[in-house]
């Protein structure tokens, strides 16, 4: 018995401290941006049932409601090059200050609208406005989160992504049964109530000196390029000088074949099952494999990675995603689907902070951003590609060529996550890109 209680203390008292080091040495500021981050994200109804809606109760058809969806990415695509150049200009928070209160009243208004054209422009409206604060979401973290705790911190934000998005979409199926209406008014209030958090409780975090080292909350000057690229204004970053920046579009680039990747499971996995005769339900299982696994796993898997280096945990997750999604091509029952749905949201969980956290290194300091809206651009514009590659693969060759596809895609993004990081280390200055600047956007 006495070794038994001594088991179980020891036990309580290492769950204790993993729990305290996980949760502990961040700033006041990041809990409340984490806070905004999860209140966005338990109010995230529309985009996930925007084309339910259209089609059962609107009627319209399937066409319309994916020129809709479609619409709703090319403005997410807009608002993060947008919003990355006001996040660098106007500062963090009077950009998280006007996109969150627009897209509070562009998704309140999308609620009341009739006319096919009138729902088109406003989908595409909010589709911009919701995007638009995550490059200042991301810069600001990386503002204020010394560079050490940065990978936990990202994970951490990751984590509340997907408890709120677990939580609103379970919380939207309800709602939609008595009122869509109340699904676009409960992601305005909720989405205006980040507003006033962000007005109230987040600091301004945009540096003010030109070429200034930061001061970390804990350590004095933390991570992250304190220049902007050779041949830039001082202080400055233009978003030309970002798009030339190689080594940073070639991790852009690479974070779009995963992302296009992750979108199949979304897309592509429900039309490859119900063509293989599972329904909905079963589909249901399978997906919330994903939801489940990050949630339980994202923080410990963070604390096993956060020190290690970057480059094998990207070639490891690039792996895992491509061999996830390439055995999808060999399942044949439920448990067999979840399976592989498992394999590749390791990947997911291991890439996620891991690269959000090579992100914000390789960002100037007075370009954070620019360097994040670009980078976040990556995810709208697979968003967009996604949905109609997956489906014209299947129609001409079939599901199984899009999981083969996709074991080879995350091969070659494995590949390339290994030379980035190679010419990073044989590189004498990993900040100074190959090719002069432009004027300044």
């Amino acid at each position: 018995m006495t070794t038994r209680t001594t088991r179980m203390s020891t036990t309580a008292a290492a769950t204790t401290r993993a729990v305290r080091d996980t949760f502990s040495g961040l700033p006041a500021a990041f809990w409340w941006l984490w806070t905004s981050t999860l209140i966005n994200r338990l109010g995230a109804f529309v985009s996930t049932f925007l084309a339910l809606y259209l089609t059962v109760q609107k009627g319209y058809s399937a066409s319309y409601a994916g020129l809709v969806a479609a619409l709703y990415g090319l403005g997410g695509a807009a608002g993060n090059l947008v919003a990355g150049v006001l996040t660098d200009r106007l500062g963090r928070r009077p950009t998280l200050l006007v996109s969150q209160t627009a897209t509070a009243g562009a998704v309140a208004l999308l609620g009341f609208a009739a006319h096919p054209w009138t729902i088109a422009g406003l989908a595409a409206l909010a589709g911009m406005t919701t995007s638009a604060s995550r490059p200042a979401v991301q810069a600001m973290m990386t503002d204020i989160v010394p560079e050490r705790h940065r990978v936990r911190a990202f994970a951490l934000n990751y984590w509340a992504i997907n408890i709120g998005f677990a939580l609103s979409a379970s919380a939207a199926g309800l709602i939609a049964r008595y009122s869509y209406l109340w699904l676009f008014l409960g992601e305005a209030l909720l989405t205006a109530l980040c507003a006033v958090v962000a007005y109230f409780r987040l600091p301004e975090s945009r540096p003010e000196r030109p070429g200034a080292l930061e001061d970390g909350p804990e350590d004095g000057p933390v991570g992250g390029r304190e220049d902007g690229p050779v041949g830039s204004p001082v202080g400055g970053t233009s978003l030309g000088d970002v798009l030339r920046d190689v080594r940073f579009m070639t991790v852009v680039g690479l974070n779009l074949l995963l992302v296009t990747l992750y979108q199949q499971g979304l897309v592509t996995l429900p039309l490859a099952m119900g063509r293989a005769g599972f329904d909905s339900t079963d589909f249901g299982l399978v997906i919330a494999a994903n939801g489940i696994l990050i949630v339980a796993l994202q923080i410990p898997v963070t604390r096993l990675i956060e020190h290690r280096s970057a480059g094998p945990l990207l070639v490891l997750s690039a792996l895992l995603t491509g061999v996830g999604f390439g055995l999808t091509a060999l399942a044949d029952s439920v448990p067999f689907y979840v399976l592989t749905v498992c394999v590749w949201t390791l990947g997911e969980i291991i890439n996620s902070p891991t690269q959000m956290s090579l992100v914000a290194r390789l960002s100037p300091v007075q370009g954070r951003g620019r360097y994040q809206g670009v980078y976040t651009l990556s995810w709208s514009v697979a968003a967009f590609v996604a949905p109609l590659l997956g489906g014209v693969v299947i129609d001409r060759y079939g599901a199984d060529a899009v999981w083969v596809g996709s074991l080879a895609v995350g091969a070659l993004a494995a590949v390339g996550y290994a030379q980035v990081m190679r010419r990073s280390q044989d590189s004498p200055s990993s900040a100074t890109p190959a090719t002069p600047p432009a004027s300044r956007s």
